[in-house]
């Protein structure tokens, strides 16, 4: 077997030379459209900070900024604040009153609009129901929820009194549900009978039942049930003392609940983020430092104004859910459309007919779903009026430079900026992103630090890669909305995201490159970096080259075992329809990657297939990739939104071996 020298650094291959300035009439009027916002946050980030903090509603001012005692930073030390307050109560004094704060959809089509008003009234009400279950400040509530606005009323009601809630994906499963309550030891599990996906009900009060059964989670006291799906009420089954209908807890809650003084640094939510191996990760999240930077970024890179109606897709059992659908929009006083089901039901226009009904100005959505858009066709956007969108956002994973080409061109009508951000459940918000009034954008590039984020690529020792070259991103110093331990086990804290670097920095466990212009470009994990013989290859930068050919409308890459290159790459593609998945086109493929990115990228192996594993966030499951071409016993498929495209793809990749 040979031995190539191994290369500590991730070679950076792909190049796009395409740029977009802003346009100088966007730029007169964005938010932000002094570029020394950058040399002021470099020079003082504290005073930065500060200053979007006092943006905010504080009940009583901080004593310091910042404290860093490394892994462990406090943020406003010494203030009080709440944050249901901020995102209700401080607008009832302002024309917001009666604006629209939630617009919903649901999926059978059903609507309605809450006022902030009406949200303020909802989520006092219901943190009136919580109070009276015997909730106090510092317990924990789960909330299981399908995307309706009595998510963000639970969420909501739960800051006025200091709950810290633990949110978890309606789509997780039973044994997911009981592993997170018991983990965050919560007193009451909030939920509904149901929720509608793809014309179908979602049994999420009986997979709560599944949960708890046989006392497995003996810290819940109360299960309050929302009726979502049914018009009888029988056939949901309650048990008598644990269970509750929200609607008949609200007959004897309190109309006015004050918002609970929370110090900044009380937990506001745990959320809980699986890796591929090992028990979930609990986040936690605090309050004031935490609330600061969502309303700094969501009026930043959004350049949110009064006027707007912003959609972020996001699901709320997710981060992007809880700081870009509820906390930093509605902090900001935004009008946020929430749409409770799927993209393509009852057809694949779904998304277009809604921008175009409710004249959506602002879209942000995550690259797996562009790429599903992508391999639809242009005719589903073609069939709306989608010229009330004037910004375009991307989130959840790197973009490839063609499908932002496609979101900007066919959605955004060659008009509208593309901010591609970068930022993680840890991070809590956005911390590379373009501001759009302000920064040439690339396809494919997350561009530049947001103000006051100190963001670096390093090699295997903590030295920066020169520009042009590929390595570690890390950040250097703290920020406002970061995570301040995991939930329980502050050792798991340091040894997963500080021992890489023997503290120094903050290791995201994400590969980037940083090229001349200082823009950032995400590679992926590092995790999921291929040594191709003696070069570390992302799969992020073959994945792009393969989505580039025209007809091909997504691509996963990984590394299997090789005798002599150490690994060899091995690619599932998706075609677009109308495209012929044959023994030539696999070659073409072949060679269309060798052209773009040179012969080491070469894959040895392309297995097409009409979908693709991924979560029921839309993440690809490069692990069971990796199971599937290593020949290995499939490990857990939990999380995945169709199990069975696992193992059909096993079936065909073993088939195809042989």
């Amino acid at each position: 077997m040979a031995s190539p020298t191994e290369s500590t650094a991730i070679e950076a291959l792909l190049h796009e030379e395409r740029v977009f300035p802003p346009d100088p009439a966007f730029t007169r009027n964005a938010n932000v459209n002094d570029p020394g916002v950058y040399e002021r946050a470099q020079s003082d980030p504290e005073a930065f900070w500060a200053d979007w903090a006092r943006q905010l509603d504080w009940i009583k001012p901080w004593d310091t900024v910042c404290t860093w005692d490394p892994p462990h930073a406090q943020w406003f030390v010494g203030g009080q604040i709440n944050v249901s307050a901020n995102c209700l109560d401080r607008h009832l004094k302002t024309a917001r009153r009666n604006k629209a704060a939630i617009i919903f959809e649901g999926e059978p089509g059903d609507t309605r609009v809450l006022t902030y008003h009406d949200l303020w009234r909802e989520v006092n009400r219901f943190a009136g129901v919580l109070k009276n279950l015997g909730v106090n400040k510092g317990d924990r509530v789960t909330i299981y929820l399908p995307m309706i606005p009595e998510a963000a009323v639970a969420m909501l009601a739960c800051t006025r009194i200091g709950a810290p809630h633990s949110v978890v994906f309606g789509g997780f499963s039973a044994d997911s549900l009981r592993e997170r309550i018991n983990d965050s030891q919560s007193k009451v599990l909030i939920t509904s009978d149901g929720g509608f996906r793809r014309g179908n009900v979602v049994p999420l009060k009986a997979a709560c039942d599944a949960a708890l059964d046989g006392g497995a989670c003996p810290s819940i006291e109360s299960v309050i049930v929302f009726n979502r799906t049914t018009t009888d009420e029988s056939q949901t089954p309650m048990q008598a003392g644990r269970d509750h209908w929200w609607h008949r807890l609200l007959e004897d809650a309190p109309r006015l609940v004050e918002p609970e003084p929370m110090d900044s640094e009380d937990p506001l939510y745990i959320l809980y983020t699986s890796g591929s191996t090992g028990k979930p990760k609990g986040i936690l999240h605090t309050t004031g430092g935490y609330l600061t930077q969502v309303h700094a970024t969501t009026k930043c890179v959004f350049d949110l104004k009064d006027e707007d109606v912003y959609w972020c897709t996001a699901d709320v059992g997710w981060v992007t859910g809880h700081s870009y659908v509820v906390y930093g929009p509605l902090a900001a006083g935004a009008t946020v459309l929430m749409y409770e089901g799927a993209p393509d039901f009852p057809a694949r226009d779904r998304f277009w007919a809604l921008v175009e009904k409710y004249g959506v100005t602002i879209l942000y959505t995550a690259p797996t779903a562009i790429r599903a858009f992508m391999k639809w066709g242009t005719e589903h956007p073609d069939k709306h009026d989608m010229t009330s969108l004037r910004l375009l956002g991307s989130v959840g994973e790197p973009i490839n430079p063609e499908a932002w080409m496609w979101y900007h061109e066919h959605i955004g009508g060659g008009r509208c900026p593309v901010v591609d951000t970068w930022w993680q459940t840890e991070t809590g918000a956005i911390m590379i992103t373009p501001l759009p009034g302000l920064v040439a954008t690339k396809p494919g590039s997350a561009t530049r630090p947001f103000p006051g984020i100190e963001a670096d690529v390093v090699d295997e020792q903590g030295n920066s890669v020169p520009p042009g070259g590929g390595g570690f991103l890390v950040l250097r110093r703290p920020w406002p909305s970061m995570l301040r331990t995991l939930w329980g086990d502050d050792a798991r804290y340091r040894q997963v995201y500080w021992s890489r670097f023997d503290g120094r920095f903050y290791f995201a466990g994400d590969g980037a490159k940083r090229d001349e212009d200082g823009y950032f470009w995400l590679l992926g994990r590092v995790d999921d970096v291929m040594l191709v013989a003696g070069h570390n290859i992302s799969t992020m930068e073959v994945e792009s080259a393969l989505v580039d050919h025209p007809s091909v409308a997504e691509a996963a890459v990984i590394g299997r075992t090789h005798e002599i290159k150490g690994q060899a790459i091995a690619a599932f593609v998706t075609v677009k329809d109308g495209t012929g998945a044959t023994p030539e086109f696999a070659a073409e493929l072949k060679e269309h990657v060798s052209k773009k990115l040179g012969a080491i990228c070469r894959p040895d192996d392309i297995l097409f297939s009409a979908e693709l594993p991924k979560t029921r966030s839309g993440k690809i499951m490069r692990r069971l990739l990796r199971d599937i071409a290593e020949g290995r016993a499939l490990g857990d498929t939990t999380t995945l939104a169709d199990p069975n495209v696992v193992s059909s793809l096993k079936d065909r990749y073993e088939s195809q071996e042989g």
